[in-house]
């Protein structure tokens, strides 16, 4: 997670130190003044202003999650344009501003003195506002650029909270601080970040159809470079380089690196022997330029503690003046707590005002038929934008109902199992193309109404659909890995019934688990192994007698054997039995029926099954290799990827890069388990170390999770 944690640490340090060091000014000047009173209206406006950046970046996220995929990438792309903006002026201005930092921040205090309790609680508010919301705009780009908020939030957070205690050290004066060579080197790495950030965003606003070039890639690393290394990791995640990249993406990123860091380094030389920046703050006294100075940078830019103040002595009352003869009425005091409590609640109900305002609610929807003869009756030029359609089946059969794009057949929208005489919403985003419904009856042709015409120029998201000839290659490539493996398992299981019969029990182990892994890389066929799955690889669930039930038999009832010191001559039986149905079953497998549909099916479940049964250690009879069998069944799942590539590479291509990295990361996971010829059993792994294996497991199946949908073969006629 640190990767990802990186760049929003640099930013949670940089942004929070630069508003800590204003606030602690603002403090230091009111103690020596004299102004103690007025402390809570710097806070006041300290707490607003955070109320102000948390409710941004609420604003911002909500905003995204109720866009279109297009819109979605167009919206991050700009605002990660907009981040790359406020992160490089703000290099550059704190570049030139740390060594006069105090100084100027305390001729303000003066003026706001002098002018009233709201001027002072402006001051605070604006001087911590700007970075705030700075920070909300960078994390919420580095949080969506790393697909996940953990990293980034933590990285944030420890930036803040170690922020934070730098400004009570310098407070304290326990603590000096070279600003000057501190921002100028967090700059530097900060400008290398901006630059991957802006690679980033210009990708987005390809993809969201703003910029074009989104197919002309400068280069395509991702068959040759490990995109689960540590150094791949490493650099996606803080610099956001990528394996695969476009020639604008490149050019954006090279030409703002040359042209932000030469500009960056000329100044920084010009600054040169211009002093130290050094700042160091006396004890609940504030930051000074030397004693007597007041605040700002002193000699060499120095800032040291300065003299304690001393207030003058209250005028006495005058002689001359009457006594008062008039009695004041009592004023009603406000709570405390009510200003600061408002200043959290107004940006608060603001934002969700926004948010509540902002969420395209689908348009009032209008009522579409769905039968063979009158599909899609109803149906007129809808709105740009999100639209909820009403389908009514007003035919006789149990129908599925797809929103299409006539052209290409690519689906924006669907609905199965639309019972007769139902009406169920179908909700999607409609955007400039065509339009037309197919109307799919359980025993019948498929219908297509007439298309209409929806003007506008971006285009909604859409899934070709597949066929069942799209998945015949992949098919066909698939029976052949299954078949070349099942040659390979009568061979193995009939050595591990000689070990058996040999009594070479130790030998049988070994030969037992080589045997069991080639069975479990096969996983995406078993749906079609009928009995023969149950008979070679069932467990003893549900059997009356359990382990030691007739009908418990195969690889699982020799796992228990071998490993709890059963004689060869009881597992003779059993072992014959399992090299039989394993050729048996490779002789029944051309013949058996082997569902298209049920490949895409397949990449998500053997992990699924995996992450149930062998990550639980629920299957391990003895032998402790459930993490062996989880290897094979990557193995297995990478092998359907394999196969499946072409056809996912044309409809999700952000898909397999990320899925990629999830498989590298999960096998040297895998790998970490595995010493020699052994492995670590499941119930002997460390908590970290299980929690390391089921996250990265559970992360690879969501990831997957989308491969069923976008290869769902739908009747197209």
């Amino acid at each position: 997670m640190w990767d990802d944690a990186f760049p929003s640490f640099l930013i949670g340090l940089r942004e929070g130190l630069e508003a800590g060091l204003i606030v602690s000014v603002l403090v230091a000047t009111l103690v020596r003044a004299g102004a103690r009173s007025r402390l809570p209206q710097v806070w006041t406006g300290v707490l607003a202003a955070i109320a102000l950046s948390m409710s941004f970046g609420a604003v911002l996220t909500f905003t995204a999650a109720s866009l279109s995929t297009s819109a979605q990438e167009a919206f991050g792309g700009t605002l990660s344009l907009v981040a790359v903006a406020f992160v490089t002026a703000m290099v550059f201005w704190m570049r030139r501003s740390a060594r006069g930092l105090a100084s100027e921040i305390k001729e303000k205090v003066t003026e706001a003195l002098g002018m009233g309790a709201g001027v002072l609680v402006l001051t605070s508010f604006l001087a911590v506002g700007r970075e705030g919301l700075e920070t909300a705009l960078f994390l919420w780009t580095t949080a969506r650029a790393a697909k996940e908020s953990a990293g980034p939030l933590t990285g944030a957070g420890i930036g803040l909270v170690l922020a934070a205690a730098l400004c009570w050290g310098l407070y304290r004066r326990v603590l000096r601080i070279n600003l000057t060579r501190f921002f100028t080197a967090t700059g530097v790495v900060l400008i290398v970040i901006a630059a991957g950030v802006l690679g980033y965003g210009l990708r987005d606003l390809q993809e969201g159809t703003v910029l074009p070039g989104g197919t002309a890639y400068a280069f395509d690393l991702s068959g040759s470079v490990d995109a689960g290394a540590w150094y791949s990791t490493l650099l996606q995640g803080v610099l956001n380089l990528t394996p695969t990249m476009t020639w604008l993406q490149v050019a954006g990123y090279v030409g703002y690196l040359a042209v932000v860091m030469t500009l960056f380094v000329r100044g920084v030389r010009g600054q040169s022997g211009a002093g130290s920046g050094a700042v160091g703050a006396g004890a609940g006294q504030g930051m000074g330029a030397g004693a007597g100075q007041g605040m700002g940078a002193g000699a060499g830019g120095t800032v040291a503690a300065p003299k304690r103040a001393t207030a003058p002595p209250a005028a006495p009352p005058s002689a001359t003046e009457p006594p008062s003869t008039l009695t004041t009425a009592p004023t009603r005091r406000r709570p405390a707590w009510l200003i600061p409590a408002a200043v959290v609640a107004v940006p608060a109900l603001l934002a969700g005002l926004v948010v509540a305002l902002a969420h395209p609610k689908p348009a009032a929807g209008e009522t579409v038929a769905v039968s063979e003869t009158a599909c899609g009756q109803g149906f007129t030029a809808p709105q740009p934008g999100r639209q909820d359609f009403l389908m009514r089946n007003t035919g006789n059969q149990t129908s599925e109902v797809y929103l299409i794009d006539p052209s290409s057949n690519a689906v924006y929208g669907e609905i199965e199992g639309l019972a007769p005489g139902t009406t169920r919403d179908l909700v999607a985003t409609v955007a400039g193309g065509t339009y037309a419904w197919r109307c799919v009856p359980a025993d019948g042709k498929a219908v297509t109404s007439k298309a209409v015409r929806v003007g506008g120029a971006a285009r909604a998201h859409a899934v070709v659909p597949v066929s069942e000839r799209d998945l015949a290659a992949p098919l066909k490539a698939y029976r052949a890995y299954v078949d070349r493996g099942l040659a390979t398992l009568v061979t193995q299981t009939r050595k591990l019934s000689d070990d058996i019969r040999a009594g070479h029990l130790g030998t049988a182990r070994a030969d037992w688990l080589t045997a069991h892994r080639t069975y479990a890389s096969l996983g995406a066929a078993y749906g079609t192994f009928e009995d023969f799955d149950q008979k070679i690889d069932g467990r003893p669930d549900g059997l009356p007698g359990g382990v030691h039930d007739k009908d418990f038999t195969g690889f699982l009832r020799i796992e228990y054997g071998l490993w709890h010191g059963e004689p060869a001559a009881g597992l003779k039986g059993v072992a014959q039995q399992l090299a039989e149905d394993s050729a048996g079953l490779r002789k029944a497998f051309p013949h058996q029926d082997f569902d298209a549909s049920d490949l895409p099916l397949r990449a998500h479940e053997i992990l699924e099954n995996t992450l149930q049964f062998e990550l639980t250690g629920d299957t391990d009879q003895g032998s402790g290799t459930g993490l062996a069998t989880a290897d094979a069944n990557l193995a297995g799942t990478r092998e359907l990827l394999a196969v499946l590539k072409p056809l996912l590479t044309t409809r999700g291509p952000r898909l397999l890069p990320t899925v990629d990295a999830d498989i590298a990361r999960l096998q040297k996971l895998l790998d970490s388990a595995h010493h020699g010829t052994g492995w670590t059993p499941v119930d002997r792994l460390d908590r970290a170390a299980k929690a390391r294996l089921d996250g990265a497991t559970g992360q690879l199946l969501e990831d997957l999770s989308p491969v069923p949908d976008l290869l769902e073969v739908r009747k197209s006629a």
